[in-house]
């Protein structure tokens, strides 16, 4: 039997990944995380989609969280997407007034989601995106991804991000209007079309 000495950093080993689902959706979802705009605010927006695999099936037990600034671009700093009864604990969701820029929405039966927000605002020098966040079964760790809304092409073009794209992969992370305020966004794992997913370190 080999001893590993853990008492210094650098001889402690790194240990694998592990699966992130599906257990996952047992706790983590929560009812209306999908309704990130104030309720009734006349700028609100649909962003729509599927979230498939390899082989092109649809997930049934997926959830994306999206995260995006206001209108005007500035990244919310409130409290309550999750709010919770302080006698109960009980779950009394969002107080449907302030934007929070934060929601968490798992996919049906089909694979399908969607969510309600604002459309966000510029941030720098890079176009307006929502931030995007996948799980799913068989992912070892998470996946990012942007998701940029047409309208601006110009502002499009002059991303830093989409301009260093290859142009047959861009269009991935560009939604597709639909018309009256519904955006559509698939999220490919991989295979054909794959999503563009985006490394952090």
């Amino acid at each position: 039997m080999t001893t590993i000495d853990t008492s210094r950093p650098e001889s402690v080993q790194p240990t694998p990944s592990h699966t992130v689902g599906p257990f996952y959706g047992y706790a983590l979802p929560f009812p209306g995380g999908g309704d990130i705009a104030p309720v009734g605010h006349p700028d609100t927006i649909t962003v729509q989609g599927y979230i498939y695999d390899g082989e092109g099936k649809p997930l049934p037990d997926a959830f994306v969280e999206l995260w995006g600034p206001d209108p005007e671009g500035n990244l919310s700093t409130t409290d309550g997407s999750i709010r919770r009864d302080p006698a109960s604990g009980g779950y009394l969701g969002r107080n449907g007034v302030e934007f929070t820029g934060w929601g968490r929405i798992q996919t049906d039966a089909n694979g399908h989601w969607y969510a309600r927000t604002l459309r966000p605002g510029a941030r720098g020098q890079s176009a307006p995106y929502l931030s995007a966040c996948v799980f799913a079964r068989g992912l070892l760790v998470h996946l990012f991804t942007r998701i940029y809304l047409p309208g601006d092409e110009p502002t499009l073009t002059a991303d830093p991000l989409l301009s260093g794209l290859d142009p047959a992969r861009r269009g991935t992370l560009i939604a597709r209007d639909e018309g009256r305020g519904t955006y559509r966004f698939d999220i490919r794992l991989q295979g054909e079309g794959e999503t563009v997913f985006l490394e952090f370190q």
